[in-house]
Order: C-alpha cells, then structure tokens, then sequence
C-alpha cells in the first residue's frame, strides 16, 4: 500500500467523472458551490466517449512506465460499477505494457461488496474521507436530508477490510475537532489505519471573511505538533502521515508527495465530467480554466505557458516576510488558495495558517534533522524513536 503520491508523474490529472455531484452535505465543502460552474447542464456525468478519449490521451502523454489515475469527487461512486469497468477495459486497451495504478476518494457510504470487489481485483487505492470518531464527523458530514453518515462510513471501511482492500483515511481538521489530536490519532490507530492524510480546512465566504467552520493557524500548530509528539514516540514506519512524510522529504531535499509543500504548484490538473481543464482541484473558476480536452490536448494545456505560470507563482509571489523564513524550504508557502493575510510589515499574500506551521517546523527540526541523518547513512528513521531531546 502507499498514499496518494502523484508527484513523480510528468503529467496529472484528476478526473471528475460525476461532476459535483454528491449524497453528502458536508457543511465545509468548497466543492458544493461549482454546482453553479455549470448550471445549464442537465447531465453531470462523463460520456464513455470522453472518457475513452481521456484514457488514450493521458498514456500516451506520459513518459514513465506507470500510470496513475486518480478519480475525484463530488462523489465517485454515484457512477455505476460498470462506468469503471468500462475504464479498467480501456486502460488495458490503450495501457501498451504499461504499468497502469488507480486511486480513488470516497465518502465510503456508497460501498458495497460489488465495489469491493471490483477494487480488490483490481488492485485500486481507495482513500475514505472519514473526520475521526463519530461525535466528530456527525458534526459536519450529514447527508442530503441532514442525517449523520459516520455508521454508514464505517460500514463501507469494513467492506474494505472484509475485502482486503488497500485504503487510506482522508481527514479533514476544522475548528470542532481541531483541538482534540489525540482523540483524533487514536481513533484511527484503533480502527487499524495505517495512512493518514490530515487536511486544514480553510475556506472563506464570499464577502472575504474566514468561515466558522475554518481551522485558525494557533489551534493547527496544536494540532500537528501534539500529534507528531505521539507519532514520533512509537508510531515512526508504522503509521504514515502525509504532512510528515512530505516533511522530511523538504529535509532531505526531494520533492514532496503532496503539492501544498512543494516549491512550485501547477502539477495536478482536473478535469470535469464534459472535459473541461482546470489548473488545480482548488481553483476550478472560469479565470484558471486552461481549455477543453475535445479542442486541446491534455499536454498542450497542462505545459502551456499560463499553466507554467501558474505553478511558478507559488514561489515567485511570496512575501518578503516569507523569503527570508528559515522553514521556506520545508513549508514553501503552503497552498497558494491559503494566501490572503498580511506579513507584519503590511504585505498581503502571507499563509493564513502560516503561524502554526512555523511552530510545526522550529518544533520537529531536531527530529528531522536526526532522520535525515539516518537516512543519508541508510539506516532506518525510525530509530528516532529510540532518542531524546
């Protein structure tokens, strides 16, 4: 098993196959208001037309021998078993030897033993959109009639188990739960996952004020901070969290396996369900729409030079106040859509969160240096564990 890593692939793009289409009412998605993106179509499902195209497009686009697709919501599983199947037989039709990887992001309340068992067969990576123990989740996560969903989120993770699916757990940490790391941690350590992808929720409503529901900077640094003092004491190669993953690696100098910490952005495109190409999951808005896979090719948008600007950005807008940081290499700004308080000295474009991620850094420096160190010896950075500070 491993996480969703896309990032030493040349080209990616995430596919939307149902548009923003979801059973789920969460209260934090971002994603609910590009229901209005289209709102003339009366269909927000992918043709197996375009989908074919996209296939036989994206292989022969890229230049290594594996291929990962990575099917993104709304909510995936709205579309059919048989939608993927379709996919599945096209990726062999097109794949030439290729090595080809799947993932895919659920809510998890959809599955079934149909869908486990086509995931299993075919060696996909599910990742469960799951915000810890129930209390926790409820808060937010109801569905279209405002019930809870975290029973039936669990019901889909034992099917997974059930079938020997490999999965990760994708979490979201706002304001509720954002002060309990520990309860957060434990709960899913006591459900038996051992891939973890923690995400800050940070959003903003329309008259440019932070949300309610949004997590602040201090209580992220808390967040991170106690749940890396945990994990640092026996959970070191056992349990993986990206953001501490993709933390050594700014250690050591190699890229990431997530885009918010790397240098520059404009890596990962998505495509809507009618072809539409956007220069990221977070900026699906008229102004970064890069084209139409039915009219330009996925590599003429994706390495066009508004997109090599796009990504370029990230670094080249950065405020002084950022520059001159000594944790730039490890935190790289964060995401660009995260941007939008003053520096001290008056500057705009400062990462909202930007306080709890130095914290994060100064923080887990001396352990990040001794696992770099373990590492250039080739030996095992879990031998962190057996050191104080």
């Amino acid at each position: 098993m491993a996480t969703i890593s896309p990032f030493s692939h040349p080209l990616y793009v995430m596919l939307k196959p149902a548009g923003a289409r979801c059973n789920l009412r969460c209260k934090y998605c971002y994603y609910l208001e590009k229901e209005l993106l289209y709102p003339d179509d009366k269909v927000h499902t992918m043709s197996d037309e375009l989908l074919e195209k996209f296939i036989r497009e994206y292989i022969d686009s890229q230049t290594t021998g594996e291929v990962l697709f990575t099917w993104h919501g709304g909510e995936t599983l709205l579309r059919q078993p048989d939608f993927y199947r379709k996919a599945v037989a096209l990726q062999k039709k097109y794949g030439s030897g290729r090595h080809i990887a799947n993932c895919i992001q659920t809510n998890g309340t959809l599955l079934t033993d149909e869908w486990c068992h086509f995931f299993r067969e075919n060696h996909w990576l599910v990742g469960v959109s799951i915000d810890g123990p129930q209390t926790f989740h409820d808060h937010y996560r109801m569905d279209r009639h405002g019930m809870p969903s975290f029973q039936h989120v669990m019901q889909g993770i034992e099917l997974l188990n059930k079938y020997g699916v490999d999965w990760n757990a994708m979490a979201v940490v706002n304001d509720y739960n954002g002060d309990h790391p520990l309860e957060f941690y434990h709960f899913f350590k006591d459900i038996g996952c051992h891939y973890l992808q923690f995400t800050p929720v940070v959003e903003r409503s329309p008259d440019g004020n932070v949300t309610s529901f949004s997590v602040n900077a201090q209580q992220w640094g808390n967040f991170i901070c106690t749940l890396f003092n945990e994990w640092v004491k026996e959970d070191v190669g056992v349990y993986f969290v990206q953001l501490f993953d993709a933390t050594l690696a700014n250690w050591m100098g190699i890229t990431p396996g997530v885009c918010t910490m790397g240098r520059s952005c404009g890596h990962a495109g998505v495509m809507e369900y009618n072809g539409d190409v956007y220069a990221c999951d977070h900026f699906v808005f008229p102004e970064y729409k890069l084209g139409n896979i039915r009219t330009n090719t996925l590599v003429e948008m994706m390495y066009s030079p508004r997109q090599q600007a796009f990504g370029q950005a990230k670094h080249t807008t950065l405020p002084r106040q950022c520059q001159q940081c000594p944790y730039l290499f490890a935190c790289n700004g964060e995401c660009p859509k995260n941007r939008f308080v003053q520096t001290e000295d008056g500057e705009e474009r400062l990462n909202y969160l930007c306080k709890g991620y130095r914290k994060f850094f100064n923080h887990v420096a001396p352990y990040m240096e001794y696992m770099k160190n373990e590492l250039l010896n080739q030996r095992p950075p879990s031998n962190v564990m057996k050191v104080s500070f």
